[in-house]
């Protein structure tokens, strides 16, 4: 495994934006380069702790996904070799299995969420009112339950160290438009189906996970950013799935546990995480890798 990448500091390629893990840079006017680095966010804040080959797993298994799906939805990959974006040697060798190329997009506003079991906030919050994101669900559902069908749950994007909030439907195509919401809504209810199916078999549970869309020059719909990682995820095996309880998991879930039982008050500065927890969370993510892409 290659070291710890924390931040990436290219000179080759001017820098556009940092964001709680990756690194973009500028290309041309139609191209930009994605860098994934080790950093890990947690509750919306990023923690001081890399975790190493994480930017890597993400990388290689967003790029699986994005091979699965883009008959349902095109995405903004771009085969266009790493050696004609960046120069330097150095700098390209720390950039293997983490570096991508991609379209430049105008980024839809919303983070699309869908959910397939009642687990994290959106069993918080059916606690309280019987529903989420204005959705009403059924009496008596227990955490972990599956849902009686997926449902599409938007949130805000929130900058970094802000929090992203749950909104309804209505509120995403009031920001959004109409015609677009539903646009996002279908295609992200169409990928969580496909690969939820194609994930049980290979013994893994996608609970949830988050989708972000850009539109291009035309206003085609396009799948960016991640695909269906530990870190946009709720991966659970299927062999130990018990309702009722909070799952184990292959993804960052057992780092916001952590953070939990030491009580942290989820507000920066982070924690440094201990070297077991890190040990631990690169175990996980490798797992979920190797399970779904073999």
């Amino acid at each position: 495994m290659s070291q710890p990448l924390y931040e990436s500091n290219l000179k080759s390629v001017p820098l556009l934006h940092r964001g709680k893990v990756r690194d973009i840079y500028g290309i041309d006017e139609r191209h930009m380069l994605i860098v994934t680095t080790d950093r890990l966010s947690a509750f919306d804040v990023v923690l001081p702790t890399p975790v190493p080959g994480k930017g890597e797993i993400l990388t290689q298994l967003s790029n699986f996904w994005f091979g699965r799906t883009h008959n349902l939805v095109p995405n903004h990959l771009v085969d266009m070799p790493l050696e004609q974006v960046v120069p330097d040697v150095a700098e390209r060798a720390l950039l293997v299995n983490r570096a991508i190329v991609v379209r430049k997009l105008k980024t839809v506003p919303i983070e699309a969420v869908v959910r397939g079991y009642i687990a994290g906030t959106g069993w918080k919050e059916y606690q309280k009112t019987s529903s989420v994101c204005g959705i009403t669900l059924p009496a008596g559902l227990r955490e972990a339950d599956r849902l009686p069908e997926p449902l599409f749950t938007p949130s805000t994007k929130a900058a970094v160290g802000m929090h992203d909030e749950n909104i309804s439907f209505a509120q995403a195509a009031t920001m959004v438009g109409r015609e677009l919401a539903e646009q996002v809504r279908h295609a992200s209810l169409s990928i969580y189906a496909e690969c939820a199916a194609y994930a049980l078999a290979r013994g893994i549970i996608i609970a949830d996970t988050k989708f972000e869309f850009g539109v291009d020059e035309n206003g085609r719909l396009t799948l960016i950013d991640e695909c269906l990682t530990p870190d946009s995820s709720r991966f659970w095996p299927a062999d130990s799935y018990r309702p009722g309880t909070s799952p184990p998991s292959f993804d960052k879930q057992y780092v916001r546990d952590y953070l939990e039982r030491i009580g942290w008050n989820k507000k920066p500065p982070a924690p440094v995480l201990p070297a077991d927890v890190v040990t631990h969370t690169v175990e996980k993510y490798r797992e979920a890798l190797i399970r779904l892409t073999g």
